[in-house]
């Protein structure tokens, strides 16, 4: 690891994480940046292909970093028929073009499903998290065992900043599943070693998740919306749903009297905000008022609000229920290690080891970054990883303010609390370079 590189990353033990001016952090995150492409380009089939293809020898200027980010897509680029016939060589041979070790010699004998393949993975060194789009195709992205410990590291730091996070004292709530292959469980497993009382844990979905149902489930949703589902699957997929629901309807009333009983104690709890209004709804039918948590507690709620119906004021009821407790918040996504957390003037602000670039929409070039506020596709090369190349172009739509310190008082830059997306929910997102890099895909594993 070059020196600029491990400096960076281990700027997150410090109590000054997040208050480097862009003087002192950026020509350190280009030489860094350096230091990296030249260590990964020759273990990565992929990147060296579009260093070649697009002259870059040296990352001397950020602008050198955009014709080698990677599409978002480039993680689902696989053949649809790899998996349907279950050809887990090939996608051991596509993946290795992917990542900076080679997998192909992993034996792939009796694995039944992508789950199994992932196991198997696993159980030879290589973490793949795996998330399912609109579409129902997985993408799948590798890491080493070593950006696993770095990234646990940046999350115990990072995760409640500015206020520190007391080690193994919440009695902890996770309203999702707590296995399977999945970022957001990464992180719920993350939460429950760092953080969670032992013996005080409790999670609503007691299934592991498997990336194939979820994968599944997302291909119908699809044939739904293309109005090419049978009446024999519409029935089948709502017998499960109902399945689903009953379980799952079963299961929060334990999780609620479990919080419940505990809400004069600090908890911790994360969940969608539409299942925060549940628990909301549950809770005052058995009696609890607002604003009875204790003043330590952590309450993380987001997400979840696509295709499901919420009241107007859904946040500010959340809020008046649980009352003057810590409601942290933080910007991050499965292909980053890294998150952002956010400040008191709810502004996310940058590690010291992400390299944020901001996009035109199509993906292709810098957008002015000098000073104020400017709109543009979310871009990053994430110097954390080594098991892949950490260098995405994403498809949100992000408010940079490129201003040298923050509302809050500490350096800037800050992304604005107005992140949305490109696309919308079953729309195609266009990013320039997707079909340059699968073709890159293509002719490496032809190779």
């Amino acid at each position: 690891m070059s020196d600029e590189r491990t400096e960076l990353l281990d700027m997150i033990v410090t109590d000054h994480a997040f208050e480097h001016p862009r003087s002192e952090i950026e020509p350190k995150q280009l030489a860094a940046a350096d230091a990296l492409f030249q260590e990964l380009r020759g273990k990565i089939p992929v990147l060296e292909r579009r260093a070649r293809d697009t002259g870059v020898d040296r990352i001397e200027r950020f602008e050198d970093i955009v014709p080698l980010l990677f599409a978002h897509t480039v993680y689902k680029s696989y053949p649809e028929s790899f998996v349907e016939n279950g050809r887990w060589d090939r996608m051991l041979t596509w993946l290795s073009t992917l990542s900076s070790d080679d997998l192909t010699d992993i034996d792939v004998a009796g694995i039944k499903d992508a789950d199994d393949w992932l196991d198997r993975l696993k159980a030879n060194g290589c973490t793949v998290l795996a998330t399912s789009g609109s579409s129902g195709k997985c993408s799948f992205l590798p890491a080493s065992s070593e950006d696993k410990r770095l990234k646990l590291r940046h999350f115990k730091h990072a995760t409640g900043w500015p206020e520190a996070v007391g080690e193994n004292q919440y009695v902890s709530f996770w309203t999702g599943p707590i296995e399977g292959p999945n970022s957001a469980i990464e992180a719920g497993q993350f939460q429950r070693d760092l953080w969670a009382k032992p013996g005080a844990f409790y999670n609503l979905i007691k299934e592991p998740l498997r990336i194939t149902d979820v994968s599944a489930g997302a291909a119908f949703a699809k044939k739904m919306r293309e109005g090419k589902a049978t009446p024999s699957e519409m029935a089948a997929a709502e017998a499960r749903s109902k399945e689903m629901g009953q379980r799952v309807a079963a299961g929060m009333g334990e999780f609620v009297d479990t919080l419940i009983a505990h809400r004069h104690e600090p908890i911790q709890l994360g969940g969608l905000w539409a299942q925060h209004l549940q628990i909301i709804e549950m809770a005052y039918a058995r009696g609890v008022k607002d604003g009875e948590f204790h003043p330590a507690s952590r309450i993380n709620a987001g997400g979840g609000v696509k295709g499901v119906v919420l009241p107007d004021d859904y946040k500010e009821r959340v809020r008046k229920f649980y009352g003057d407790v810590r409601y942290p918040g933080a910007y991050g996504m499965t292909e980053m290690a890294q998150v952002m957390p956010r400040c008191e003037a709810r502004r996310y602000h940058r590690p010291p080891g992400l390299i944020w670039l901001q996009l035109d929409k199509p993906g292709e070039k810098l957008v002015s970054a000098e000073s104020g506020i400017v709109e543009g596709r979310f871009a990053f090369l994430d110097l954390l990883y080594t098991g892949r190349w950490g260098g995405c172009i994403t498809g949100d739509k992000v408010e940079i303010d490129w201003s040298e310190s923050c509302p809050c008082g500490r350096p800037g830059p800050t992304i604005l609390d107005t992140i949305s997306r490109y696309a919308q929910t079953g729309e195609e997102d266009h990013i320039g370079c997707a079909g340059t890099i699968d073709s890159y895909v293509r002719g490496a594993m032809a190779a």
